[in-house]
């Protein structure tokens, strides 16, 4: 008879859980600071590259910085998401463009660091070229969808394992749910509480990847090694995605690797792939949903191989069971 674990080491176990749960949310959000910020200083050359030496000087490391000829080709960069923001020198002053739809923090912070850098003027001028939705300005609507998309993922995971009996009933439910969770999501986050701008189809098929896209590795993994899969898939996309996506403030605000780390999970990766198509017109989109993808494939590979499995063989000590009229 297998003995149980004493009911002391569980608790034990669910103490150094939590505490892991703590350091996993918190640590990120205690050292968000800018990190090789995307930034673009737009001007005369000469003059430009003295905002970029007082910016390297005053922080270094804080922002990658780039030059550029002249605001039209910053609004450009911005709206490519090629940089965050940009600092533009006009014969009236400087004037900073920011993009809250890419990250209201940094959008903040940008605008923050120019008043730093010109203490002694009246006044700078500070326009917001992709701007949040005036319903969310704060972006803290859109940055509080990811979790649901993840914990949403990993309940319809459970559920599936536990009660479909088959893994081609699991293969069945995993697919009405990202299909049903991509429609259903943009009808709260677009319809009701205008956190997403742009299409509805486009917000549509972006929820359901990243709902395939956690739902579909863990119920697989699941499949393959049983219910200890929903556990391993829970703190992988859990206590490492969602607190290192950079959805609230975005990734180069993050210790780094651990930003980067961030993008190639799904929480992440549809963070940004949310963010792309709202805001930007598909703008660096393509690396986003290749992440989703992959994570989408590698699931229903699983899912596969859990379906093509043989059944074990019936052993040894095992009576056959005779079924009488």
């Amino acid at each position: 008879m297998r003995s149980r674990p004493s009911p002391l080491v569980l608790a034990l176990a669910a103490a150094v859980l939590q505490a892991v749960m703590v350091l996993a949310f918190a640590w990120p959000s205690a050292n968000t600071a800018p990190r090789d910020v995307p930034l673009a200083v737009a001007g005369p050359a000469p003059a430009a590259a003295q905002v970029v030496q007082a910016l390297d000087a005053s922080q270094p490391g804080a922002f990658e910085l780039r030059t550029l000829p002249d605001e039209a080709a910053a609004r450009a960069a911005i709206e490519d998401r090629s940089v965050y923001g940009a600092i533009v020198l006009t014969p009236e002053g400087r004037k900073v463009l920011v993009a809250s739809g890419a990250s209201p923090a940094v959008a903040q912070a940008l605008s923050q660091q120019a008043a730093a850098q010109n203490p002694g003027a009246a006044g700078i001028s500070v326009e917001d070229v992709v701007a949040a939705d005036p319903d969310d300005p704060r972006g803290t609507g859109f940055a509080a969808m990811i979790l649901p998309l993840v914990m949403s993922g990993i309940a319809a995971s459970a559920l599936l394992t536990l009660l479909a009996p088959t893994a081609r009933a699991r293969l069945q439910g995993v697919a009405v749910f990202a299909v049903a969770g991509g429609l259903l999501t943009p009808v709260v986050s677009q319809v009701w509480l205008s956190l997403t701008p742009g299409t509805y189809l486009e917000v549509a098929a972006v929820s359901a990847l990243a709902s395939l896209s956690v739902a579909a590795p863990i119920t697989g993994l699941a499949s393959l090694i049983g219910p200890p899969g929903i556990g391993v898939g829970a703190l992988v996309l859990l206590l490492l995605g969602n607190p290192l996506s950079g959805a609230a403030t975005g990734p180069e605000l993050l210790p780094q690797p651990w930003g980067a780390l961030g993008q190639l999970l799904p929480p992440g990766a549809a963070a940004s792939l949310l963010r792309s198509v709202a805001f930007f017109d598909g703008a660096t989109a393509l690396v986003p949903f290749l992440v989703l993808l992959a994570w989408s494939l590698l699931g229903l590979a699983f899912l596969t191989a859990a379906l093509l499995r043989k059944p074990p063989a019936p052993s040894a000590d095992e009576e056959p069971v005779v079924l009488t009229a």
